[in-house]
């Protein structure tokens, strides 16, 4: 087993390694000087952001296991009134300091990082005392306990005994955690498909347990063996305590409305993407795009559909009900091409083989050698999403990255069971895989990985995540992946149908007061959704905001970028080059790439 360096040493090496002054591309040294002013700037900025790190990871200790900062792994964030006043206090603090230097005259990375960090500063203040999520969202405290023991338990980043006493000390700590839950939230401002959702989850603490702790408290001996059988003991005591007042109390007594409205939801959209387009510019922008790609799916239909006895009617010029049955009839040819029941994770296990050699063999970026596995996803995170990749913290090096799938659920119908296969079709999977495996998500949390900036890192933007998950789709069917095969190229319209379809659900419902029949019509209509897949969405847009635009909205800035440095290089434009080039900046949010490859000022 590798030894580990204490975390504040990481944090102090990653910083010192990452405020050096570079002068632009095209540029020339600056004077003496010059240089000894923006020195003065950018060591001001590290120590601002060597605090931030510093504090932000003490109050916050579950998401610093996670981030791969250790020293806080027997704690649990305070969420009473006093620990969200000492986060408020402490933000407001950094933001003065950080506001106090001249932006100018520090490097172009450290212009990037200053603004990503003001844009965290100001959104955890705002969380706190605007948004509130603490008094009306259960899942902040459901994903407190248990990602408290999944981070210590999940990943070997220490000897099993040592994190097994960190488990412990957190188990001790959740019955307080649940306390600080029930004392915070006010059932007339909690959503109903909050609580139900949180309700479900909550048996996941246990089976975490039961997963992880169990099999292997036989490593601790005496003393320490005595105190985690009873932590353990204590906490199925507490979670026992806790669903009776979920099931008894919140459930029933939940009247609060999950639409945020357009002014909460506004604020939220802009300091959780850090784009220069508007809501009302997303929504043309997805609404034009989700005509546009109907089209072509027609057209690959017309395709597919040729000559094949019973065939809907596919003429130059369709009426939008012949266009319906025509892409429709066509995706049925690759419904029909599903794995069993069981067979999911098993399918993706094999997709993940295929995209890899493919990415090598086209050499389409440069693959990193960090480890994937393929699991199953953990109950209590269940309920949101299909699948996920979890990655290893920035400071974690070497760790497994996770690509996480839900199983059917065991008391869902044949027919319910027959939906999700149809939407998760074999050609599907690939594309799953591709978005979230291999050259998505993993590939790309390697390479932030890898980038010198630990803030950067720690601050990994979702809209270039997610962007570059969706541009990866169209960029391996374009490169030929699957032999050319047009129902993968329909199929790979239809994934890409759903980013288009995100966007505009999410304001919809959260802006719009869409209903649910709606949202329905959008997901199982206009972008071709199984009934199942909408279903689980529509639930998914009343318990997250301003999430599901990021795909959207993070592949029309990687589009973009391509785009305006193909049209700057022209026949010198390389395309592993200029993957392993987007990539290599850490994964800030889009904008900053295009202007850092362009030269463009950051703004």
């Amino acid at each position: 087993m590798r030894r580990l360096l204490p975390a504040t040493a990481l944090l102090t090496f990653a910083l010192a390694g990452c405020q050096s002054v570079h002068a632009p591309a095209g540029t020339h040294a600056a004077p003496a000087a010059s240089v000894a002013v923006a020195s003065t700037a950018d060591a001001r900025f590290a120590d601002v952001s060597k605090r931030w790190l510093d504090g932000w990871m003490r109050l916050n200790p579950v998401a610093a296991t996670q981030l791969g900062d250790h020293r806080f792994d027997d704690r649990i964030d305070d969420t009473s009134a006093a620990g969200r006043q000492q986060l408020v206090d402490f933000s407001r603090t950094l933001l003065a300091e950080l506001d106090a230097i001249d932006a100018a005259k520090l490097s172009r990375a450290n212009q990037v990082d200053a603004l990503i960090l003001r844009n965290q500063l100001r959104s955890d203040i705002w969380t706190m005392e605007t948004l509130q999520s603490w008094a009306w969202d259960p899942q902040v405290y459901q994903g407190l306990a248990g990602g408290a023991i999944y981070n210590v338990m999940a990943r070997d980043f220490a000897p099993m005994p040592q994190r097994l006493k960190s488990a412990t000390a957190r188990m001790e700590r959740i019955p307080v955690l649940f306390a600080q839950m029930r004392a915070n939230l006010d059932p007339a401002r909690v959503p109903a498909i909050h609580a139900q959702t949180v309700a479900k989850q909550t048996g996941g603490l246990l089976e975490l347990v039961d997963e992880f702790i169990t099999p292997n408290a036989g490593q601790l001996a005496g003393a320490d063996r005595a105190r985690l059988d009873a932590a353990v003991a204590n906490l199925r005591k507490a979670v026992a305590e806790q669903q009776a007042w979920l099931d008894g109390t919140l459930v029933p007594n939940a009247k609060g409305d999950f639409r945020l409205g357009a002014a909460l939801y506004d604020q939220k959209l802009q300091m959780s993407l850090m784009s220069s387009l508007s809501r009302a510019e997303i929504r043309q922008r997805a609404e034009s795009e989700l005509k546009r790609v109907r089209g072509e799916m027609y057209g690959i239909a017309q395709q597919v559909l040729k000559d094949r006895r019973g065939a809907p009617a596919t003429p130059g010029d369709p009426t939008d009900d012949q266009r319906q049955k025509a892409i429709e009839a066509a995706l049925e040819l690759a419904y029909a091409d599903h794995p069993s029941r069981a067979g999911v994770v098993d399918a993706a296990k094999a997709a993940l083989a295929q995209t890899t050699d493919f990415v090598r063999a086209k050499n389409l970026v440069g693959v990193p050698s960090d480890p994937v596995k393929v699991i199953l996803m953990p109950e209590f995170q269940r309920g949101v999403a299909v699948a996920y990749c979890d990655s290893p913290g920035p400071l974690d090096k070497g760790l497994d990255t996770y690509f996480a799938i839900s199983p059917i659920p065991d008391d869902w119908s044949n027919q319910q069971a027959e939906s999700f296969l149809r939407e998760y079709n074999s050609r599907m999977i690939h594309l799953l895989t591709i978005h979230e495996a291999m050259p998505g998500h993993y590939l790309e949390g390697a390479y932030s990985a890898r980038y010198p900036s630990t803030l950067r890192g720690v601050l990994r933007s979702g809209l270039f995540a997610e962007g570059w998950a969706v541009y990866t789709e169209n960029m391996m069917q374009r490169a030929g992946y699957m032999d050319g095969d047009p129902l993968f190229h329909l199929v790979q319209l239809k994934f890409y149908l759903r980013t288009i379809a995100n966007a505009i659900l999410d304001q919809g419902v959260h802006v719009d007061g869409w209903s649910r029949e709606q949202a329905m019509h959008l997901m199982t209509h206009d972008a071709f959704q199984q009934e199942r897949e909408a279903a689980g969405k529509w639930v998914r847009a009343q318990l997250t905001s301003a999430q599901l635009p990021t795909y959207f909205v993070g592949v029309q800035e990687q589009f973009d970028t391509r785009k305006a440095v193909e049209a700057k290089l022209g026949d010198r434009f390389d395309l592993k080059a200029y993957h392993d080039q987007v990539l290599s900046y850490g994964a800030p949010p889009v904008r900053f790439v295009r202007e850092l490859m362009l030269g463009q000022p950051i703004e």
